[in-house]
């Protein structure tokens, strides 16, 4: 019984797809060369097929023809000076040269072969016509056919010259086919190349615009269709550019709004008159207040994106580094395996916050922290393991969304911001069960 997936129809389109090129330049450029050569066959087997097989014909008929007529005239004249006669009239009159050598016998060789329909045409009329056995040399000489027919008293040799069986205009007409579809199918080259070049340029734009990177406006190019596009694109681009401007105004507003109150309350906090059996509570006041305040920077981070920040090429090992020894001040162990200077394309700001809310996390839940990073072909891996409780295969999704992975001493972001800076690099962060017992977080950065 054929499973669902091993119909012929589908077999066949897998096929087809490995078989077609994956690029739009190259499918395009397959619908203007598969007409064209069809064309061209079309062409050549029309003009193979009925002019050059009519023309071949009648060209060996002619020749086989004068020798018949000459092998005719030597046997009804058997004299040798009749046939030394004969045969020099055939030289001089019939652009053909011949001789016979007396009392030899035709060796038991084949006949040699060219391309084309000449050849055979030439062996099927010296067959028709003379009826005795032949040998027809098409290799020994560039500018002739040598005949030789073998006769009761001996061989035939007849030199004849090529132009006599097959007209020079297939040469010209093949080239000249040949010729115009390679120009045809260059221009056509020259011109889908640079109607995808600005489709491949829109796409570049829009992939680094993605990744948070301020490419400015791009230069509409291209086709109609192109150029509507990337009209599109621009405009897209300032809207989503003027959206996160007003954004970030909007959340500076909401951070003055907010941790004012909040520094009012830490500085009465600081000035009250605290009595001994009060300074417990005070404290408690004090460390909400710095939790609050936290908390909003966090909620501030999240939504704020981490847009400002542009690319630019930066030692991630460096970075990794920083983060660590940020991570011992705190009284975490870290050990950190990074090579001596592995250089990207990076916002740094982001990427050390996203790391740093990893690590973080996997000091809040472990003792032992171990950073590292590794290239691996056109990738960056870099590594976050602890040796805390880890979470469950079945939450490890779940914790990246907002307020999932919230626990004592987190806001519950720490994990959704790391993986949207990751991914705004065009990267991908996963978590997996770590060597050391605990946690891995992952993260891919491409090269």
């Amino acid at each position: 019984m054929l499973r669902p997936d091993m119909y012929p129809g589908r077999i066949v389109n897998r096929g087809m797809r490995k078989v077609l090129p994956r690029s739009l330049l190259g499918r395009s450029l397959l619908m203007i060369l598969l007409p064209l050569v069809l064309l061209l066959a079309v062409a050549l087997q029309i003009f193979y097929g009925s002019h050059l097989d009519v023309v071949s014909r009648r060209l060996s008929g002619g020749l086989v023809g004068e020798i018949a007529y000459t092998l005719e005239m030597l046997r009804r004249y058997p004299d040798a000076a009749d046939h030394a006669w004969i045969l020099g009239e055939v030289n001089s009159q019939l652009d053909l040269k011949m001789y016979i050598e007396r009392d030899a016998v035709l060796p038991h060789v084949a006949s040699t072969n060219i391309l084309g329909p000449m050849d055979d045409d030439l062996a099927s009329s010296l067959q028709e016509r003379i009826g005795m056995p032949f040998i027809a040399d098409w290799l020994s000489d560039s500018g002739s056919v040598l005949i030789s027919v073998q006769l009761p008293d001996g061989v035939l040799h007849v030199s004849a010259p090529r132009k006599r069986l097959y007209a020079g205009t297939i040469y010209i007409f093949v080239i000249w086919i040949v010729g115009m579809a390679m120009v045809l199918f260059g221009i056509a080259a020259l011109f889908m190349r640079n109607q995808v070049r600005a489709i491949r340029r829109l796409a570049r734009a829009a992939e680094a615009f993605g990744m948070g990177r301020d490419i400015g406006p791009i230069k509409p190019e291209g086709a109609t269709e192109v150029r509507q596009a990337a009209a599109a694109f621009n405009r897209m681009q300032e809207r989503v550019r003027r959206f996160l401007v007003q954004r970030t105004e909007m959340l500076a507003g909401v951070s003055h709004d907010l941790r004012t109150p909040l520094t009012r309350l830490r500085l009465a906090l600081a000035m009250l008159p605290v009595r001994d059996e009060m300074r417990a509570d005070v404290s408690e006041m004090t460390a909400d207040v710095e939790e609050m305040e936290r908390m909003i920077g966090g909620y501030l981070a999240f939504a704020r994106g981490e847009g400002a920040e542009q690319a630019e090429p930066v030692n991630l090992s460096a970075v990794l580094e920083e983060v660590a020894a940020g991570a011992r001040r705190s009284g975490a162990e870290v050990a950190v395996d990074v090579p001596p200077a592995l250089t990207l394309s990076l916002r740094a700001d982001a990427v050390r916050r996203a790391v740093t809310n990893l690590v973080d996390n996997a000091r809040r839940h472990a003792h032992r922290v171990a950073l590292a990073a590794m290239p691996q072909g056109r990738m960056v891996f870099v590594t976050v393991d602890d040796d805390g409780p880890g979470i469950p295969p079945e939450r490890r999704e779940s914790v990246f969304r907002p307020f999932e992975s919230d626990a004592t001493g987190g806001t519950g972001l720490g994990l959704t911001i790391a993986r949207d800076i990751v991914r705004a690099h065009g990267g991908e962060i996963v978590l997996e069960d770590s060597p050391l017992g605990g946690l891995r977080a992952r993260i891919r950065l491409p090269v």
